[in-house]
């Protein structure tokens, strides 16, 4: 199997991405880094983890090699798996969401967060954690979660495939998020809500199998004041899981969350996510 490693929407440019595969078992096809390919990476000035992005890139469900990713917002994310290195020759070379890749920042890339997205990841062998900033799709190998670049793996303790955890830190997404998008007057913590100029859907009486997840925070306040915010969308509740608040859209038939959908990505400029009977799916399989 040919690992690609570039942004997926170009996929003529990812066979001539394609490393090496000597040590393919070992390291994923890049080989392994040594402490000469490791030094001289520096990560003191990190001004750029929430700095503006070209876009905000979230995508729908795409397949590498037969394998189906669906990617979404989910600032409860918090995973455990492999991460390797993201080779150096790949310097200088588009992401998925327009940044250019610079192996001596702090970056990652996922095959699922949102892009650009703040996680902790943290290598589970020596303890080592570090804050890295999302910005390209990938690894597109079933063994890894994530690949992080030559100054992330210098500060996490890396020279192979290791195991991490990875963690989304919720507040700094959406402020890079916020940033991304040019959304004025907004915070961390609370999106701002305008009303869009034309009709909003009608709540369907609470029967129908989706739920929009239109966003989750720490902070029980700041949901439910989102959730007044938009209570004219339909059922709007707040659900408390796995430590996050979750504002959330319930009931909805399919053409309602269709259209719940659209208006908060085209007059809100926020990313929904949707369930149905309490399972992710992806947004625009409806």
């Amino acid at each position: 199997m040919k690992l690609y490693y570039i942004p997926f929407l170009i996929l003529p440019l990812a066979l001539a991405a394609c490393s090496d595969t000597t040590n393919k078992d070992k390291y994923g096809g890049y080989g392994e880094m040594t402490e000469e390919s490791l030094s001289g990476a520096s990560y003191d000035n990190n001004s750029y983890l929430l700095a503006p992005a070209p876009k905000y890139h979230v995508g729908s469900a795409y397949k590498v090699d037969d394998i189906q990713y669906t990617p979404m917002e989910d600032m409860s994310y918090n995973q455990t798996g492999i991460a390797g290195i993201i080779p150096n020759d790949l310097n200088g070379t588009k992401t998925t969401n327009g940044e250019v890749f610079n192996s001596e920042q702090l970056v990652a890339t996922s095959k699922v967060l949102p892009l650009p997205s703040i996680v902790r990841v943290t290598n589970l062998d020596n303890g080592n954690s570090a804050v890295l900033r999302v910005n390209n799709r990938g690894p597109f190998v079933n063994s890894r979660i994530m690949d992080v670049s030559t100054a992330a793996a210098k500060k996490l303790g890396m020279t192979g495939q290791t195991k991490v955890q990875v963690q989304v830190l919720a507040e700094q997404s959406l402020a890079v998020k916020n940033a991304t998008l040019g959304v004025g007057g907004m915070t961390a913590e609370e999106p701002e809500y305008r009303p869009a100029p034309q009709p909003q859907p009608a709540a369907t009486g609470g029967t129908g199998p989706y739920t929009v997840q239109v966003a989750a925070f720490y902070s029980e306040d700041s949901a439910q004041a989102l959730a007044r915010r938009i209570s004219n969308l339909g059922n709007v509740r707040v659900d408390n899981e796995g430590g996050m608040h979750k504002v959330r859209v319930v009931g909805l038939d399919a053409p309602t969350a269709r259209r719940t959908i659209d208006t908060l990505r085209h007059n809100e400029a926020m990313s929904p996510g949707l369930l149905k009977d309490g399972r992710w799916i992806n947004a625009d399989s409806i």
